[in-house]
């Protein structure tokens, strides 16, 4: 197995301090986590130490070296986690779906554009791209625009447990459908609904693909200090050649410097900026 690349410790500092991975700047509250997400601009639900990129569980255990343990019932932090995400689901200040690669993800509104210019679909493209099921549950959703799990199974005729999650996997992944709420009581159930309905403005505005994959690339190398080859593709789920494109974008306009093949750094010019608004974190 090729050993992964040693980053130096200033910029380990440097996503301590951004990723909230250190116990001074730990996340135990909705509010925190919200603040949390619009600094870093998108963040994983429950990834630990072992992936990179910023992380809500990492940040809630406010340590570098968090590893989700195996029996994720009985942890405490874990259980923080998951809970601090139902009620971040419930606010809805920010954007919450299983987006590339199935990986549940926090957007910050600012972000979302972009996520969307990227892997958003539009109504045109629906009938070629979705499945007949994620067809029949969004055409539920729209009339009915709020639905428990249970009755949009009903609903929509597609009752089978494991076609229904793959049909609204889709439908998250698309940027179409996301949980307005979790439910524990008198059974556990999500409700549904369309982005849209949330996230006007942010799912209408108009973003062309290149842009977007600069700015994500610019909202993850703001956050990492520097990055390593295929860190930023493995992150965001783009592939590597259009993750490259978007690093040397930032070095073409001066807020990254290439070090070598797949190494981009952040400029000092953008790191002091940077640093700025994460000082400015409570």
């Amino acid at each position: 197995m090729k050993e992964r690349p040693q980053i130096p410790s200033e910029i380990e500092e440097h996503r301590d301090q951004w990723w909230r991975r250190e116990g001074a700047r730990q996340v135990s509250t909705a509010h925190e986590a919200e603040r949390f997400i619009e600094q870093v601009g998108f963040a994983s639900c429950l990834t630990d130490s072992r992936r990179p990129g910023p992380s809500l569980y990492i940040a809630v255990c406010g340590r570098r070296d968090a590893v989700m343990p195996r029996n994720v019932q009985k942890d405490e932090e874990a259980s923080s986690t998951w809970l601090l995400k139902d009620e971040l689901i419930r606010r809805g200040n920010v954007y919450y779906a299983k987006l590339a690669r199935g990986k549940a993800t926090f957007i910050a509104p600012r972000m979302v554009p972009y996520f969307n210019a990227i892997w958003g679909m539009r109504r045109s493209e629906e009938p070629r791209r979705l499945s007949r099921n994620a067809q029949k549950i969004l055409k539920v959703l729209r009339r009915e625009w709020e639905m428990a799990t249970s009755d949009l199974k009903a609903d929509s005729g597609v009752t089978d447990r494991k076609t229904f999650t793959a049909a609204l996997d889709e439908l998250q992944a698309g940027m179409i459908v996301i949980p307005s709420a979790v439910y524990y009581e008198p059974k556990f159930t999500y409700i549904w609904t369309l982005g849209v309905s949330r996230f006007p403005d942010a799912l209408r505005r108009r973003v062309r693909r290149d842009a977007a994959v600069k700015e994500l690339a610019r909202c993850f190398l703001t956050g990492a200090g520097l990055t390593i080859p295929g860190e930023l593709a493995r992150v965001t789920g783009l592939s590597r050649p259009e993750a490259g494109l978007g690093n040397r974008a930032l070095v073409k306009e001066g807020f990254a410097t290439r070090l070598a093949p797949g190494w981009y750094q952040l400029s000092q010019r953008a790191g002091k900026v940077g640093q700025e608004v994460c000082n400015g974190e409570p």
